[in-house]
């Protein structure tokens, strides 16, 4: 594994620590502050005490840092390749002109070695200038919290000019597009495919006509999937790493096993069956009985198709 959000998370948390040791002795409350604005919650238990027992031998009984130096964390010639493969990605435009190349590295691997499948053939256009144009502005729009004009064609094939008070972007993977969710000035929440979008700009409109609707747009529909993983081949490993970005719970049961619950937007539901199904037997699902239900009828589609 090259980059993971979980050891990421450890190693920045721990130098984080030796930093401030090198300057003083670190009590054991600073440590915890430190370890809980760069790791997880969870992580006090486990980094906190492998320092202060010494099964991590970084830190001196006085609570200053072994080392001469402030720690630092160089790339590595196959971090180098990586992010030489990543920049290569055309979603890469979406958020600069000038990635992160590195001549010395060749790319780890490139956008033709791909094989695609249960994806939907017709994503977002990345390259097209426009689609650039628009999705930069609207980034900055939601980190700013500034109201939308946008013109956009409907399903129907209509055009229509809504005004919206962006709240966040997502991407769908199954259908390789980017959505913006919002508060339209007069109906309340809504979703946008930004491959529908063709005009956008800043509006005047006080983000103060939006507010009525905050409280009656009733959010997103969530709903929640548990089921037990087996525990072979790092499967554990994985699929913590694999439902990152959802709220979940995990509970260790016996014989290596554990039950796992997420919470996903309804409207992906379709795109976490395929994440699921991508385990294999090491997943069950046990409940609700309408995700079975998917599960089932995703099984017996792929069967039909010779899969």
């Amino acid at each position: 594994m090259i980059f993971s959000e979980l050891y990421g998370a450890y190693y920045n948390a721990v130098a984080a620590i030796l930093r401030a040791a090198s300057d003083h002795p670190l009590t054991r409350d600073e440590m915890r502050e430190i370890v809980g604005r760069y790791a997880f919650g969870e992580s006090i238990l486990t980094i906190s005490s492998a320092l202060e027992e010494g099964r991590w031998q970084l830190l001196k009984p006085d609570g200053r840092s072994v080392l001469r130096h402030e720690p630092t964390m160089p790339l590595t010639a196959l971090e180098k390749s990586w992010l030489n493969a990543v920049s290569a990605d055309p979603r890469m435009r979406l958020f600069t002109d000038d990635p992160p190349l590195f001549p010395d590295a060749e790319p780890l691997f490139r956008q033709d070695d791909l094989l695609l499948f249960d994806r939907y053939a017709d994503g977002d256009p990345y390259e097209d200038e426009g689609y650039i144009r628009r999705f930069r502005l609207i980034l900055d729009a939601v980190r700013s919290r500034r109201p939308l004009r946008i013109g956009m064609k409907t399903a129907k094939g209509r055009f229509s000019r809504p005004e919206l008070l962006p709240e966040r972007l997502e991407y769908s993977e199954k259908d390789d597009k980017f959505r913006l969710i919002g508060l339209d000035a007069r109906f309340g929440r809504r979703v946008v495919n930004l491959g529908r979008v063709m005009e956008c700009t800043l509006s005047d409109t006080p983000p103060e006509v939006f507010a009525r609707h905050a409280d009656t747009s009733g959010g997103p529909e969530m709903r929640t999937v548990e089921f037990e993983l087996r525990d072979e081949r790092k499967a554990l490993e994985r699929a913590l790493l694999h439902f990152a970005h959802f709220r979940k719970e995990a509970e260790k049961l016996e014989d290596g096993r554990y039950r796992i619950r997420v919470t996903y937007d309804a409207e992906d539901e379709t795109e976490m069956v395929i994440r699921i199904l991508s385990f294999g037997p090491m997943i069950r699902v046990t409940s609700p009985e309408h995700f079975v239900g998917l599960i089932i009828q995703r099984l017996r589609e792929q069967k039909n198709c010779g899969l």
